[in-house]
């Protein structure tokens, strides 16, 4: 199944090798078409005009076209001209950019995001299930047949997010996050070969380390951690970190935990510790 190089964008200028497009002219239409190109892409979240972490997005970017058509990445070219973009349209807010690279194009643009209000973050979220393993999960290509199936799921009860299983049912990861538990003093989270390593994800590990948590490796069924009484959240770019309240109508209590609070913190102030040296 094809994909357009455009998705959800928001603004009414694109980037497109080196220019800047109105988004409404036939080279941003075309780009919204269904193409057969292989697309590369990054999201990176954007607070107080900083490209949260862009140098391991961008890393992350180079690999995954290694793994599959390996032609050349010129990631400190694509950081400069991503910094210059947001400051050609003026963007001051707070958002996401997308950047999308094929074997002949490199765009950007604004895209809608997941950044949710100080309410999703008191409450935790509510979450489906849907039982799909990932191929070559480190590789951030657009795959058509997945991206259907997540919006399936999407599409019932409206949730925040949705948790991939296994073809055990144990759940490894989210559809754009990573996932963890939290049972006691020790952090559970799937083995890395299962899972997108996540540029929030290795910022939660730094956290754990700091207020002295335990990562270990390991995954449940839904019926396994609501009998362990398992806090539960997910890490992403978009959002940052989120507890679960709800995973398929079953309750978690995740919200109030304080390991997971702990580690809430210490994320804030290494994000808060980027932005001040970056901005």
């Amino acid at each position: 199944m094809n994909y357009p190089i455009i998705e959800k964008p928001l603004g009414d200028r694109y980037y497109l090798n080196g220019e800047l497009i109105p988004s409404d002219g036939r080279e941003a239409l075309d780009m919204s078409m269904p193409s057969d190109d292989v697309k590369y892409y990054e999201t990176i979240r954007i607070k107080e005009g900083v490209l949260l972490f862009i140098e391991d997005h961008l890393s992350r970017l180079s690999k995954s076209v290694k793994g599959i058509e390996d032609f050349g990445v010129d990631t400190d070219m694509i950081a400069s001209e991503a910094k210059r973009f947001l400051k050609d349209i003026k963007f001051e807010e707070e958002g996401n950019l997308r950047i999308v690279l094929t074997n002949d194009k490199l765009v950007f643009h604004i895209c809608e995001g997941f950044i949710p209000s100080e309410d999703v973050f008191r409450s935790g979220i509510a979450t489906n299930i849907l039982n799909w393993e990932r191929v070559d999960p480190n590789l951030k290509v657009f795959r058509g047949d997945y991206k259907a199936a997540v919006a399936e799921a999407f599409a019932r009860n409206n949730p925040y997010e949705v948790l991939l299983t296994d073809r055990n049912n144990k759940i490894y990861e989210g559809s754009k996050s990573n996932f963890f538990a939290v049972i006691g003093n020790e952090v559970y989270s799937a083995p890395d070969d299962k899972i997108l390593i996540c540029i929030t994800r290795n910022r939660v590990l730094r956290s754990l380390d700091n207020i002295g948590a335990t990562l270990v490796t390991g995954s449940f069924t839904l019926d396994e951690l609501k009998e362990r009484g398992a806090s539960l959240f997910v890490s992403s770019t978009p959002f940052d970190i989120l507890p679960v309240t709800y995973v398929e109508g079953v309750k978690f209590d995740s919200v109030s935990n304080p390991v997971l609070t702990q580690i809430s913190r210490e994320y804030k102030a290494i994000t808060d510790k980027y932005i001040k040296e970056n901005k």
